[in-house]
């Protein structure tokens, strides 16, 4: 397959209400510490408006849907006002910069990606150690290297990223993408990769796109109409799919799909086989499940031929071999399985099984002519290696239990990459030879870190209903099971995304803190392939709420932590699970961390992309069974009056345009208004950041920084354990 390369990261306008004065959130008085351990915090006053909506016949009221409005003075004094009481109460906390200072040291060494060669040279990434962004570099034969392309370079701050990066077929032209304070609309530059110069005007209002060349003169790219109103939360569902010629203007780009209404997705996306042969067009109108369609560039005339006219299934494509179509599926095989056909006749009755599908979940990826089949079992990595006959070539032996990424390239590479990493053991990256089968060292991570100091094993526990689910459970060694131990369960729950071993600078700072880090591999997610999803979604989303709780109460009851000394955390689908379980179980846990989540499940389908998640979701429209159940965990919807909640720090960022701040702002403010509790209820709102993505060096380390000295605070610690 033609390399398509993303920058690494380190793991998608409502009417107000009356418009509030601007005395509402004037003069937050301080944070003053007391005699105890709490601190006394006045919140600022947060205007309620009257809007009421019916659903069913049943009134709801959204006294907040004035901080919606992402644009309004009032809103900005608003975010204003919570991050002063924010930022007064982290102030105070005696060990906060002393954390933010380990954080630093403990990120700061060099970082470098595995290579990849376009053209005449060699790629790779590389960050000195606190730099903001990673730099491209590029090096000859000869070994030479030179910066190629320096985001930190893009702004001041650091707040514009390289995001997606795709070179032509004979490397001598680059087409990459930027996003600008963290938003998922991005815009796209073609440099001349000799002179590194600009070769016309970059392309703008750019979502939720890949970049695929077709030869060396022009690509594809997806996009949606600009929308009415804030681009930052207005809803956006017609994806087309466009041609770029090089040396035109945008404005003359050619629809290649999605221009009418039949051929109206909420996300369409393109590949362009390593050949230039074939076009193949994937349509969606939800995350899970897409229409396939067919191209044959040969033929510049050629009809479209439909391969899928369904969304019942995941189908994508691999690789081809001439006319020889090679896709991977969960079409009839829930773990999914590799299928090969005619690209004459390409439709499922012809499909051929290569590599059936197992009991274990794949993925799949080709480089130097040969398939790479890795399988998770129980959330950790294997992988075997197929010629394009379906003929099992071996089984790779890894560096060990744990996660592996890569095995990936174009037909002619000889030397193929992938990086090994686990809980306890930092990103290391191996060269293997796939005639032989060998791995080689490439290069040992610089990271600070004794892996030898600490365990992580993995446990099954059962959950409310009985099953069984896998959690990975990682500490210093010599750890007592005596539930004094300061821990941080974190977990996700959603959208076929699957939790693997990994190596985070934070959570190593956490562990190395004397803290415990747990991760259950919770249904909703991809574990277990489509049917562990599947129980995680829409009528059956509390699977995925009661897993979590579960793994909380098994922490305890085995000693590693106690009520007191338990935070849970998540991003995002995992915001919401958060969210739901402290509204649910608020005595289960001291600390409340959610982050960036989808917290208003009755309008999350009315902002941006948001209508692309009702796979997993449904919607409050759909019907009233779902309508009743959504509002039965919907986390805004459940803050409780006269109810004392854990310690909690939302977070969030102004210009998420994947899940809205306004979620994160109206959850707050429930939360603010109701709590009869001694516990802070603040919200941490990142100014020109938006849903992660990107995020630079700097603000991660503040960020976390924050969150742990606020999670070590108010569990009680007076200088860090």
């Amino acid at each position: 397959m033609k390399h398509v390369l993303s920058i690494l990261t380190l793991s998608m306008l409502a009417a107000c209400g009356p418009t509030p004065g601007p005395d509402s959130v004037n003069n937050p008085n301080s944070v003053t510490m007391t005699e105890t351990k709490h601190m006394t915090i006045s919140y600022p006053q947060t205007s309620k408006g009257d809007v009421v909506d019916s659903y069913f016949e049943q009134k709801i009221a959204d006294p907040y849907r004035w901080l919606e409005d992402d644009r309004s003075s009032e809103t900005e004094a608003w975010v204003k006002a919570q991050n002063k009481v924010t930022f007064d109460y982290l102030a105070q906390i005696p060990y906060r910069e002393q954390i933010k200072q380990q954080l630093a040291a403990s990120w700061n060494y060099e970082k470098v990606s595995a290579p990849f060669k376009e053209g005449k040279y060699t790629y790779f990434y590389k960050n000195d150690g606190l730099q903001n962004q990673y730099v491209l570099y590029r090096q000859l034969e000869d070994g030479s290297s030179e910066v190629f392309l320096d985001p930190n370079t893009f702004s001041a701050d650091g707040t514009t990223s390289l995001a997606e990066v795709s070179f032509s077929k004979d490397g001598s032209k680059l087409a990459y993408s930027i996003s600008e304070g963290g938003s998922d609309w991005r815009k796209i530059i073609v440099i001349d990769v000799e002179t590194k110069q600009q070769l016309e005007a970059q392309l703008v209002d750019v979502k939720f796109s890949g970049i695929n060349w077709l030869g060396n003169e022009g690509f594809y790219y997806s996009s949606y109409d600009k929308p009415d109103g804030s681009e930052l939360s207005a809803k956006t569902d017609q994806h087309k799919l466009y041609y770029h010629k090089l040396g035109t203007a945008q404005k003359d780009d050619a629809v290649v799909f999605g221009a009418t209404e039949a051929e109206k997705h909420r996300y369409v996306g393109a590949s362009v086989t390593e050949d230039d042969r074939y076009l193949l067009i994937s349509a969606a109108v939800s995350t899970s499940g897409n229409k396939l369609f067919l191209k044959d560039l040969t033929k510049p005339d050629s009809a479209l031929v439909t391969i899928l006219d369904h969304t019942d299934s995941d189908t994508d494509l691999l690789d081809n071999d001439g006319s020889k179509l090679y896709l991977v599926t969960n079409l009839n095989a829930p773990n999914k399985k590799v299928v090969v056909v005619d690209a004459t006749k390409p439709q499922p009755e012809n499909w051929l099984d290569l590599i059936p599908q197992t009991d274990n979940v794949l993925s799949v990826s080709t480089g130097a002519g040969f398939i790479f089949a890795e399988y998770m079992v129980d959330a950790i990595a294997k992988v075997q290696q197929y010629d394009y006959s379906g003929k099992l070539v071996r089984d790779v032996s890894l560096p060990g239990v744990g996660s592996v990424g890569g095995f990936s390239g174009k037909k002619a590479d000889d030397t193929l990459y992938y990086t090994f990493t686990n809980y306890t053991t930092a990103q290391t990256i191996y060269s293997f030879a796939p005639t032989e089968g060998e791995s080689a060292l490439y290069r040992k991570s610089g990271a600070k870190f004794d892996s030898d100091n600490y365990v992580s094993e993995q446990v099954f526990y059962n959950s409310k209903d009985g099953t069984k689910v896998p959690m990975i459970i990682s500490y210093k060694k010599g750890l007592k099971l005596d539930g004094t131990n300061p821990t941080i369960l974190y977990g996700y729950g959603g959208f076929n995304v699957s939790l693997t071993p990994s190596f985070s600078i934070p959570n190593a700072a956490w562990l190395d803190m004397g803290g415990v880090y747990a991760v259950p591999n919770l249904r909703g997610g991809g574990e277990y392939g489509k049917a562990w999803h599947k129980a995680g979604t829409q009528l059956q989303k509390q699977n995925v709420f009661d897993d979590f709780i579960a793994a909380a109460e098994y922490l305890q009851q085995q000693g590693y932590t106690s009520n007191d000394k338990l935070a849970i955390r998540g991003g995002s689908n995992g915001g919401l699970l958060v969210g739901a379980v402290m509204t649910q179980r608020p005595e289960l846990v001291k600390v409340a961390l959610p982050a960036v989540g989808v917290l208003d499940m009755l309008r999350y389908h009315t902002f941006t992309a948001g209508a692309g998640w009702a796979y997993d979701y449904g919607t409050s429209e759909q019907s009233k069974e779902m309508f009743d159940y959504l509002l039965g965990y919907s986390p805004v919807h459940n803050v409780k009056a006269g109810v004392a909640y854990p310690a909690t720090m939302v977070t969030t960022a102004d210009h998420d345009d994947r899940v809205v701040p306004a979620h994160s702002f109206k959850f707050a403010a429930e939360l603010q208004a109701k709590d009869a509790g001694v516990n802070p209820q603040l919200i941490r709102i990142e100014t020109n950041a938006g849903h992660g993505a990107g995020t630079p060096v700097s603000k991660q380390i503040e960020q976390m920084a924050d969150i742990f000295s606020f999670t070590l605070y108010n569990m009680g610690y007076k200088q860090l354990p």
